[in-house]
């Protein structure tokens, strides 16, 4: 596995875009500060910039890198689930602007998965995550259903947990500065 996060590290630093396996699904992702890899995924997804993509980070100290407030909440949604869960949280700094939503907030989610942990570990910046499909197409259940046109359009592939079959996309909760709390996705 270290080989694998340093070949993907070595990607995503020179501004590029990898496939890997998430918590949930197979994704594309860059570093999330990268506006220009970002706006890569874009096209390769051929998704609007408009249809936001979410974060991954390690731990509480990323997330307060790109968060002045956090609501309390968060901490414990973070805490109790068991599932993945992803939660949109208001006025994100230190991230590519063409990440951040129209109503300035960004989605994230703390992973625990071996290969994600340990690649941010090492990146020291969030990563983004987008299911690896084109948009509007459905999200590939396994590396085998993953199209063509997204595994050429990536700079490198992780050659982990390729057998890996049936992922599920995360939990999603916004959850606003005012306390708010909205469940997008169960």
């Amino acid at each position: 596995m270290n080989d694998e996060i340093l070949k993907a590290y070595d990607i995503i630093k020179e501004g590029g875009i990898i496939l890997y396996p998430t918590d949930t699904v197979w994704g594309i992702g860059c570093d999330a500060t990268n506006a220009e890899a970002v706006a890569k995924i874009y096209q390769l997804k051929k998704r609007a910039e408009s249809q936001n993509m979410i974060v991954l980070m390690n731990g509480d100290k990323m997330m307060h890198n790109v968060f002045t407030e956090i609501p309390e909440v968060a901490w414990q949604i973070i805490e109790l689930s068991e599932n993945p869960t992803t939660l949109i949280l208001d006025k994100p700094k230190n991230v590519a602007a063409n990440l951040i939503a129209t109503d300035n907030t960004l989605g994230i989610r703390i992973v625990k998965e071996p290969f994600c942990f340990k690649l941010l570990e090492k990146l020291k910046k969030p990563l983004v995550s987008t299911s690896a499909n084109i948009s509007g197409k459905p999200t590939p259940k396994s590396f085998k259903e993953i199209s063509p046109e997204i595994l050429k359009g990536v700079d490198y592939i992780v050659n982990l947990q390729r057998d890996k079959i049936g992922g599920k996309p995360s939990t999603i909760i916004k959850l606003s500065l005012d306390n708010q709390v909205k469940i997008i996705r169960k």
